[in-house]
């Protein structure tokens, strides 16, 4: 059983960093506008306002910055900004147990899909998949995005099914597991080492943005190489944005192949992603798959 971390309640202190990729600062005060709209004090990270070609400052900078937060006995929460690439850089160096020890929300996806894998398995920690800040402020995000903030605030199950948003049930099935996974493209980068995410007997999350369907077939075969699709119970098939030469369809036609041999139950057409809305939900919690009534039900993040 995974530690859930604490509620947040209004008047809360909340950090935000940037883990990743560098935010222009002309654009912060809309993005932090979100968190200020939601109650919450906002507690800026030394890596935010940091420029270079791809990252946020160096990856000390990075790694002190999501150290102090950790142990800052003040902040609740942390919020990544951005995403983009950087977080592997990191991960290595991170203080799993000081998480442990002081276990708070922690929020982001992409690239970011790195840092909750190790989370889950050095830290026993849950941790959410939502939007970055950098995704849009409170101006930018839809109202069904930001309602899924309150999960935060109030301990609730998600139940996503056909009324949220139109899904397609790709494998027929049910399957009960911890929920994992994220970006397709991090996850198979995590392979051949020592943060290799762990599929066994979970239900897997998979989405990404700009990606080829050779890319994509290619990515999805390392994982059947590597035998991640043959131990998971089953998958939830986010979105994949951006498709360079090819149909969302095409996509699910592809995760077919794959994983109707294995009778691996699969729902697509999850707003998880790089899209809008985005829905937010929590990883390394029990879920439970229903893929001919494509329903997903997830339970409650928070204590």
């Amino acid at each position: 059983m995974k530690i859930r971390p604490q509620r947040l309640t209004i008047g809360d202190t909340v950090g935000v960093v940037a883990l990743a990729g560098p935010l222009a600062m002309d654009r912060l005060p809309e993005k932090l506008a979100l968190l200020e709209s939601l109650g919450l004090k906002v507690r800026i990270g030394e890596t935010v306002g940091l420029t270079g070609k791809y990252l946020a400052g160096s990856d000390e900078e990075r790694l002190n910055d999501l150290h102090k937060m950790i142990q800052d006995p003040e902040v609740k929460a942390i919020f990544c900004l951005k995403g983009g690439y950087g977080a592997a850089r990191i991960v290595d160096r991170i203080d799993y147990q000081a998480l442990t020890e002081n276990p708070k929300i922690f929020w982001g996806f992409s690239d970011v899909t790195y840092l909750h894998t190790a989370f889950q398995e050095y830290s026993n920690l849950v941790t959410f998949h939502g939007p970055m800040l950098s995704s849009g402020g409170a101006n930018e995000l839809s109202e069904l995005s930001i309602r899924m903030f309150q999960q935060l605030f109030t301990p609730f199950e998600i139940q996503y099914d056909d009324n949220l948003t139109p899904l397609q049930t790709v494998v027929g099935g049910s399957a009960r597991g911890e929920l994992t996974g994220g970006n397709l493209n991090r996850l198979v980068s995590t392979l051949g080492t020592k943060f290799e995410f762990d599929a066994k007997d979970k239900i897997v999350l998979l989405e990404d943005i700009g990606e080829s369907l050779e890319n994509i077939d290619s990515m999805v075969n390392q994982l059947r190489l590597a035998r991640k699709l043959e131990e998971a119970a089953g998958f939830v098939i986010g979105n994949f944005s951006n498709i360079n030469d090819g149909s969302l369809e095409e996509v699910w036609t592809l995760f077919e192949e794959y994983l109707k041999p294995l009778g691996k139950p699969a729902v697509a057409g999850f707003m998880i992603g790089h899209c809008e809305p985005n829905i937010a939900i929590p990883l390394g919690v029990e879920a439970i798959l229903e893929a001919d009534l494509k329903i997903l039900r997830i339970l409650p993040g928070v204590e």
